[in-house]
């Protein structure tokens, strides 16, 4: 596995609160944010360290090898420094796919996930 993306951003709640959100992604019907298109599924949790670390499977039947890394350290006031990492096995896809993978985790990510709690 090589890796194929990964950003950092803030997250305003503490790492326990984001690990939970991310092995249980919809524990809240009122704050939904795993919103996936058609040609994604729901991923599992093939492995998790509480509360720093989460593993998913792929989300693209596509690409069933892809997996993404979720690192959760605490950033030192309350919230939480995530960050993503996408692998997959080589070959990667094409650049204008490869764009379009990225793009979907931040927006579920750094977009949907962040906004549920409040920024």
């Amino acid at each position: 596995m090589v890796e194929a993306g990964s950003r950092m951003r803030n997250q305003p709640a503490p790492p326990h609160v984001i690990f939970e959100a991310l092995t249980e992604p919809n524990r809240d019907p009122a704050r939904p944010w795993l919103l996936l298109l058609d040609d994604e599924q729901r991923p599992q949790t093939t492995h998790a360290q509480w509360p720093n670390l989460v593993v998913w499977s792929s989300i693209w039947a596509k690409r069933p090898d892809a997996v993404v890394r979720f690192d959760l350290p605490s950033d030192g006031s309350g919230g939480t420094q995530l960050r993503w990492t996408l692998l997959m096995a080589e070959p990667l896809p094409e650049p204008s796919l490869l764009g379009h993978l990225r793009k979907r985790l931040n927006q579920l990510i750094n977009g949907n996930l962040r906004r549920t709690f409040g920024q």
